[in-house]
């Protein structure tokens, strides 16, 4: 290559090319792809608006009830997470023009058209909790790399990075470890800076506060889910490890990861500064590696600290590694857009050989077998999901809340947060599943129950009616189950309320209540 084809001319208009291409991919996922359970189970947080809820902090909820004051078209739904990663890929760009030698300048757009080039960041298309969490952890730590490099008000950068921090906590606890890092910056290698975790969390503390305080009034339902109920039955495994291990490499990419790590920093470059995006990504990555030896830790935890990433790799590698690492993650997004392309707008019959054939006609053709579940449904029923998954996605479809029958599982308790089955005593409800039931299991919660069978695309679906529904019976017999479960509170939490067990009369919902 020409030495040309590395100017900082011809580098911007390789980001910008790129940001115009993700950005014009993004919209087209976003439009075409199903909206996935998930989703519609987080959508349902903003039709019923609340200060918090069951499994995470509330902001996604709070987005999409601005969102869906726009429209309830997935694109609309969808259209703050499309910005996400081009607006960090911005800010990437604009960190590295601030800390690399003019002469460098190629490298910070190039970083930038490398992070948009990862199939993880044109794919952040679905609005979930990630949504928010990584753009105000993204907006946190460049806020924090500001007052690092400030010689003179570095104060106000670092409270306004403490008060992006309390947003992103608000968003998912993850946030918690970019904060944690934070501190093991500042008091291991920034230390005439001691100052500065205390200024953070004095700004991220009303964000803390609130979630505190939602919890302790809503039987701490989002620490039962995260640390308690989630992890139940977790043991040390050398093959979730492992996997953690594999999945870190594939996110930042072998190449980039290797290139960088045994490049030598660009010339000119702060040594300080290095050391602070060192300690920023690797300091989580290294605490999801002793988590990894008792859990999995899943692919999207990590998103929130690729950034950083990237932003070191700038300061170490100059236009030509950069663009050779940028050609390897052009070849790795190609397979990921095939396969999703493939979801989204692939025949069903694709599917046919696969296991996942029924699950994929379900989400292609939710509304097809939300419409099939409203024909000849009684007068008066109620319709249910046996799984929080399905429920949300036909409650989407069908505009209506489409409660959890059944104890369910400990992912999306909130139903137990906002459904009364009390309501429903000796009324008819009918409840979807993907499996052909079992009767004898439902006969006990019924005067009487049926099978309703219907086919979606070849696929078979089915429904039990139940005729009389005994609320009594299902306090006993489902509830109670619920309450052992999963609101089983440690007694050294205060709780100063619980509207599950208040409402249905469970006074020991937590060890010594009784």
């Amino acid at each position: 290559m020409r030495a040309s084809e590395f100017s900082a001319h011809a580098s911007r208009q390789i980001f910008w090319s790129f940001f115009a291409i993700t950005l014009v991919l993004k919209i087209a996922l976003a439009a075409g792809f199903p909206f996935s359970g998930d989703e519609a189970f987080f959508y349902q947080w903003g039709v019923f608006p609340a200060w918090g809820y069951s499994d995470h902090p509330p902001m996604v909820g709070w987005l999409l009830a601005v969102l869906r004051q726009i429209s309830e078209h997935p694109l609309a739904l969808r259209s703050f997470t499309l910005i996400v990663t081009s607006v960090i890929a911005l800010g990437i760009v604009d960190a590295l023009r601030r800390w690399l030698p003019d002469e460098q300048e190629s490298s910070a757009w190039l970083a930038g058209a490398v992070y948009l080039a990862m199939p993880w960041s044109w794919m952040f298309v679905l609005v979930t909790t990630d949504t928010p969490l990584i753009f105000f952890m993204a907006l946190s730590a460049w806020a924090y790399l500001r007052a690092d490099t400030s010689t003179t008000r570095s104060a106000p950068w670092y409270a306004l990075a403490g008060l992006f921090l309390g947003l992103a906590f608000l968003s998912k606890y993850f946030a918690a470890l970019l904060g944690f890092a934070y501190a093991a910056h500042c008091f291991g290698w920034r230390r005439g800076r001691w100052w500065a975790p205390f200024l953070i969390f004095a700004l991220a503390l009303p964000s803390i506060a609130l979630n505190v305080a939602f919890n302790a009034t809503h039987g701490w339902t989002n620490v039962m889910f995260n640390v308690f109920n989630r992890n139940e039955g977790s043991a040390w495994s050398f093959k979730t490890f492992g996997t953690y291990l594999a999945m870190a490499v594939y996110l930042l990419t072998p190449w980039l990861l290797w290139r960088s790590a045994v490049a030598r920093p660009i010339a000119g470059t702060s040594a300080t500064t290095r050391t602070t995006l060192a300690v920023l990504w690797l300091f989580p990555l290294v605490v999801f590696a002793l988590l990894s030896t008792r859990r999995t830790i899943g692919l999207h935890w990590v998103l929130g600290f690729v950034p950083l990433f990237v932003v070191w790799a700038g300061l170490r590698l100059e236009a030509r590694p950069l663009r050779s690492a940028l050609n390897w993650t052009v070849a790795l997004s190609v397979p990921h857009l095939l396969v999703v392309a493939a979801i989204a707008w692939a025949p069903l019959a694709w599917w046919q050989p696969f296991k996942i054939h029924d699950r994929a006609v379900f989400l292609r053709e939710t509304p097809a077998v939300v419409a099939a579940l409203r024909q000849d449904m009684p007068p008066g029923a109620t319709l249910m999901a046996h799984t929080y998954n399905p429920a949300g996605m036909l409650a989407f479809h069908h505009g209506a809340y489409v409660p959890v029958f059944g104890v369910g599982r400990h992912h999306a308790r909130q139903d137990d947060q906002i459904v009364d089955f009390r309501s429903y005593d000796g009324k008819p409800i009918r409840v979807f599943l993907y499996d052909e039931p079992v009767l004898a299991e439902f006969a006990p919660y019924f005067e009487r129950v049926s099978v309703k069978r219907f086919e979606v695309e070849g696929v078979a679906f089915f429904a039990v009616d139940g005729v009389g529904f005994r609320f009594q019976a299902y306090r006993d017999g489902v509830l109670a189950e619920v309450a052992r479960e999963f609101h089983n509170v440690p007694s050294w939490l205060p709780v100063l309320g619980s509207p599950f067990c208040e409402r249905y009369g469970f006074v020991a919902c937590s060890p010594g209540r009784s």
